[in-house]
C-alpha cells in the first residue's frame, strides 16, 4: 500500500495528497512536486499516521524529492519576485479600470506560472489584463478570485482572543461554520462577537464543535426541569467545559451539580 502525505501547494494553494514513495519525509518539510505542466513546491502538513481515515480511489503522483538548500533559496527568491509582481499588476488593474482588489501573488517553483489572487464583488472580465501580464512576465498567468475568508488567511492578523488568526496559523482547509454551533456553546448570538476579521462566523466555532458535543452528552439543557437529591428544580445555567449545572430549587435555593462522574 502506498504511503501518502498531505501537502499544501506553495504558501497559499490548496491541499492535496501525494505518494511519498521511499522518501524520508517529515511534517513541515518542503518538497518538490510535478504540477500543472511544471515543477512546483509544497509543504508537508500531515503524515500517514494521521491519515489512516483517508481513502484514495485513484493513483497519486509521487513527490519528486525533498527540497534542497538551493530549492529553498529559489522559493525565497520567488517570494521576492512576487512582491514586484504585485506592484506591476496593481498598475495594470488601474489602467484597465477594473473593479477588483489584488490580495496576493505566487510564483510556481520553476516560475513557469504566476497566480494572482484577487477579490471582487462580481464577475470581472480580465482577459485584457491577462494578456498584458503574460507579455510583462513571459509566463502562464492565472487570476484566481477568492472569498473574504481566504483574504483574511492571506493577510493574517489577530482575533478577539488575542491570538493569531486560526486560518493563518494552522487551519488546513475551511470547514462550514453555522450559527447552530454558537448556540450549542451557549454563546450570545451577537454577530459582532461571533464574527472574525473576515466578517464571517469565526472558524474556531467549527473545530471546537466536536469537543463541545462530546462534553455536552448527559448534561441537561438550560430551562429543563430536573430531580435532585434536594428536590425538584430548574436548570438555570450549564458549564459544558466543567460539566456542571446550576439548579434553582422550588424554594429558590440554588445548588451546583457536578456531572463529571455521571451524577
Amino acid at each position: 500500500m502506498d504511503k501518502i502525505a498531505q501537502v499544501r501547494l506553495r504558501q497559499f494553494g490548496q491541499t492535496a495528497y501525494f505518494n511519498i514513495g521511499d522518501l524520508a519525509v517529515k511534517e513541515g518539510n518542503y518538497v518538490i512536486i510535478e504540477q500543472d505542466r511544471g515543477l512546483d513546491y509544497a509543504e508537508v502538513i500531515a503524515m500517514p499516521d494521521t491519515l489512516s481515515h483517508v481513502k484514495i480511489d485513484e493513483p497519486l503522483k509521487k513527490i519528486i524529492r525533498l527540497a534542497t538548500s538551493a530549492d529553498i533559496k529559489q522559493i525565497d527568491d520567488n517570494r521576492g519576485k512576487a512582491k514586484e509582481a504585485i506592484t506591476i499588476c496593481e498598475k495594470k488593474i488601474q489602467e484597465h479600470k477594473l473593479d477588483m482588489k489584488l490580495v496576493e501573488v505566487e510564483y510556481s517553483f520553476d516560475r513557469s506560472k504566476i497566480i494572482f489572487y484577487f477579490t471582487a464583488e462580481g464577475r470581472i472580465d480580465f482577459r485584457e489584463l491577462v494578456k498584458d501580464l503574460a507579455k510583462a512576465f513571459k509566463a502562464r498567468i492565472e487570476l484566481r478570485q477568492i472569498g473574504v475568508r481566504d483574504e483574511a488567511r492571506f493577510i493574517g492578523g489577530f482575533g478577539p482572543c488575542g491570538r493569531q488568526l486560526c486560518c493563518a496559523a494552522f487551519l488546513r482547509d475551511f470547514e462550514p461554520v453555522t450559527i447552530k454551533m454558537a448556540k450549542e456553546e451557549a454563546l450570545p448570538l451577537n454577530p459582532t462577537k461571533l464574527s472574525g476579521l473576515c466578517g464571517r462566523l469565526m472558524c474556531c466555532l467549527a473545530f471546537e464543535h466536536d469537543t463541545y458535543s462530546a462534553l455536552s452528552k448527559g448534561l441537561p439543557k438550560e430551562g429543563e426541569h430536573v430531580h435532585t437529591k434536594e428536590g425538584k428544580g430548574t436548570v438555570v445555567s450549564v458549564n459544558v467545559l466543567k460539566r456542571t449545572c446550576t439548579i434553582q430549587l422550588e424554594d429558590g435555593k440554588q445548588i451546583e451539580i457536578n456531572y463529571k462522574e455521571g451524577k
